[in-house]
């Protein structure tokens, strides 16, 4: 019963000590609430859902796990901000300055970010489904064939093709984000389009000596043309293998 005591008073003691801290944080938060502007601020864990931040100064600030979803940082400075596990879910971003930023972790999902400028971040630890306006310059062409293999596994196959879009326009001789396309406009039930993108597929992993490639794109250009034909001739009865072999064929070519 005696340790049992001296601990409790132990963790009591530690937690009096910690209270400043937290003071701390509520004058901050209260700070940005009030004047939009907190540079270098410890805004840890603090809550700004549906927030109206637009064109606030957050630069070097401590933003780590707080909750931002949302927001309206419109044209706000986040530059050199620690974003570590925030949530910045549905967040309008747009112009926002984030050069520097850490977004390892970040919830970046359904946000807005025309215009943002990202320069010098890794958005590889972040999550972007559905985030819109990722700058061509925020990824390697792998990244966004990464991103489009995700969107398109959760059935986002418009936003898929989009970022299949973006790294083919990065390289246009990467050939697994035009099987990656393929697959996405298959789902959509555009055939004439998946077929082209077999063909191209085909076309470049066969220069670039990639058997299992080849194989994989002339294989997709057979399921097309299975899933063409009329239900009376065997199509239909072949749809349900055909769909599952799409999974197989997108994650063998996910990085």
């Amino acid at each position: 019963m005696k340790f049992n005591f001296s601990f409790a008073a132990i963790v009591f003691a530690v937690s009096s000590v910690a209270l400043p801290v937290r003071a701390d944080n509520i004058q901050h938060t209260s700070q940005l609430l009030a004047t939009k502007q907190c540079p270098s601020c410890d805004l840890r864990n603090a809550g700004f859902v549906l927030s109206d931040l637009k064109g606030a100064d957050l630069q070097g600030a401590d933003l780590s796990y707080a909750n931002l979803s949302r927001a309206d940082l419109t044209g706000a400075n986040l530059m050199g901000a620690n974003l570590t596990g925030t949530s910045l879910n549905g967040a309008n971003l747009m112009g926002a300055i984030l050069v520097g930023a850490n977004l390892t972790g970040t919830d970046l999902r359904g946000a807005y970010l025309v215009n943002a400028n990202l320069a010098g971040t890794d958005l590889r630890m972040a999550y972007v489904e559905g985030t819109y306006g990722i700058p061509d310059y925020a990824g390697t062409p792998e990244n966004f064939h990464a991103w489009g293999a995700i969107e398109a596994q959760n059935g986002n196959y418009r936003a898929a093709i989009d970022r299949y879009n973006t790294a083919i326009t990065l390289n246009p001789q990467f050939a697994p984000a035009y099987l990656g396309r393929g697959l996405a406009l298959f789902r959509l039930g555009n055939y004439g389009a998946a077929e082209r993108d077999a063909k191209v597929a085909s076309a470049l992993f066969e220069v670039q000596k990639n058997p299992s490639g080849v194989e994989a794109a002339k294989n997709f250009a057979e399921v097309i043309e299975v899933a063409r034909q009329p239900m009376n001739q065997g199509g239909g009865s072949n749809i349900g293998n055909v769909i599952t072999g799409i999974g197989s064929l997108l994650l063998r070519f996910l990085f």
